[in-house]
């Protein structure tokens, strides 16, 4: 059969799909027994082995840290990496979030982009394949991670367990073809305070951010009920006409003050394209005049160190090469009370910089602040020559396909494609479509749903058919 024509033939069964999957809230959630990252995340690993096996693929559930689907013959593996768990929701939707709504001819929902929709779309290009009856040189095995937005637990459990496949992609970023992807380090900057410390303006707590790879949308500040309202609300009302914070007031459960400053999410990878509200209060606060408390000393590092900046200029990270671009900072959580405050940071950096002169460049910034700092993880760079098979087999794909000539990129963003040899990003956001992954309002357009899914039957069947 004819791939396109398979393709065309299925559409609807292919959306609902998307749909059926995206409408599980797959948010990293407490441990339970066979569920390492929760029931809604095992749930959602379920119901896509379920859908694979249904279409015929043999399958495998691996602990519920991931699962696969394949099929084809042959001694090598091609692999198509991706995952099914998400980010939080954050605020400000339009459509539900996990209602996987169709408007003007979008599927609206947490995962549409990143990645379920997509994956979703890889499995059906299998099925085209499978029913062309195309004789197979090769297997074809797509992996479904769990833990990509947390860990990447998933697949280091996995590849314990399973056969690395010889090369792959990974549907989770850009076409034409991502050949080189920044290294990724998550680090926390924190200090304790003194049991006597007093803060000028009377800080109870601050709580902001989802996760350190997301542009924090809410940064919430509690102050104690015997500090200065009336100080507290007017410096809210001249900030709110000198600035274009999205700043509002309300109380705390002990009849405190609460100022709630609100930001717009987006991906930790390019985070200039949000609003991050954590570093909106940070500047106000440090504009209210904070005094010389340790947390205060703290706040204040935090903000003229960092604040709105993402370049990583504060922290000595302000770095670029020419294979990878200059790397980015995200201040993604904070979390701070009367005897302790942390700040977790998220970083991309260029590929021709090591682990180690990462770590050098921000213990050298933090001298004499008092502050400590805890690296947490770090993710190397990916970097795969663009001579070989596979790239130009995917750049002659793409460009059949859409009419576009092809070029391989660098992005930020990190994919599964680190997890394995000779493994590229590839797809599914087009060229000139907006970022939507990790943002409110998250999206898939079911012409791009669909055109990717024929690309990636095309290029399955070019690298594993003879």
């Amino acid at each position: 059969m004819n791939l396109d024509r398979y393709i065309d033939e299925h559409k609807e069964e292919i959306i609902r799909s998307v749909q059926e999957i995206v409408r599980i809230p797959s948010v990293e959630g407490p441990a339970l027994p066979g569920k390492p990252f929760g029931r809604e995340v095992d749930e959602a690993l379920r119901k896509t082995l379920e859908l694979a096996e249904s279409l015929g693929f043999r399958v495998k559930n691996v602990d519920g840290y991931a699962g696969h689907a394949e099929f084809g013959e042959g001694e090598e593996t091609m692999g198509i990496l991706g995952h099914l768990d998400v980010v939080p929701e954050g605020s400000g939707w339009t459509y539900p979030p996990y209602e996987a709504r169709i408007v003007d001819g979008k599927i609206y929902g947490r995962g549409t982009q990143d990645n379920k929709g997509p994956m979703i779309g890889a499995l059906y290009a299998m099925k085209a394949v499978m029913e062309s009856g195309r004789k197979m040189k090769r297997k074809v095995r797509i992996i479904f991670g769990t833990d990509e937005e947390s860990g990447w637990e998933d697949m280091a459990y996995y590849f314990k367990k399973e056969p690395i496949p010889d090369f792959g992609v990974s549907p989770d970023a850009d076409y034409p073809v991502i050949n080189v992807e920044k290294g990724i380090a998550t680090f926390k900057l924190k200090k304790k305070f003194a049991s006597d410390d007093c803060s000028a303006v009377k800080i109870r707590t601050i709580i902001g951010g989802h996760r350190p790879n997301m542009v924090p949308d809410e940064c919430r500040c509690c102050f104690l009920p015997t500090g200065d309202q009336d100080k507290i609300l007017n410096h809210l009302h001249s900030m709110k006409q000198f600035s274009d914070y999205d700043l509002s007031a309300g109380f705390c459960e002990d009849s405190g003050v609460e100022v709630i400053a609100k930001g717009v999410s987006a991906h930790g990878s390019i985070p200039e394209k949000g609003k991050n509200a954590i570093a909106h209060m940070l500047a106000f606060l440090c504009t209210m005049g904070l005094g010389n408390s340790e947390m205060e000393q703290f706040l204040l590092f935090l903000n003229n160190r960092i604040g709105t900046d993402t370049t990583g200029k504060g922290l000595n990270l302000d770095l670029e090469d020419k294979v990878s671009g200059r790397l980015t900072l995200n201040l993604g959580t904070i979390s701070v009370d009367q005897n302790q405050g942390e700040a977790v940071i998220n970083i991309r950096y260029p590929v021709t910089f090591s682990e180690q002169q990462i770590k050098d460049k921000v213990l050298s910034a933090l001298e004499g602040s008092g502050i400590e700092v805890e690296f947490m993880d770090f993710v190397p760079p990916l970097h795969v020559p663009e001579e070989g098979f596979l790239i130009e087999t995917l750049k002659k794909v793409y460009t059949e396909k859409t009419g576009q000539p092809a070029k391989a990129l660098a992005i930020g963003g990190g994919t599964f494609a680190r997890a394995i040899k000779n493994a590229v990003a590839f797809g599914p956001a087009f060229p000139g479509r907006p970022e939507v992954a990790h943002e409110k309002d998250e999206y898939i357009s079911i012409d791009d749903l669909i055109l990717h899914t024929k690309i990636y039957a095309h290029a399955i069947a070019a690298l594993c058919c003879e």
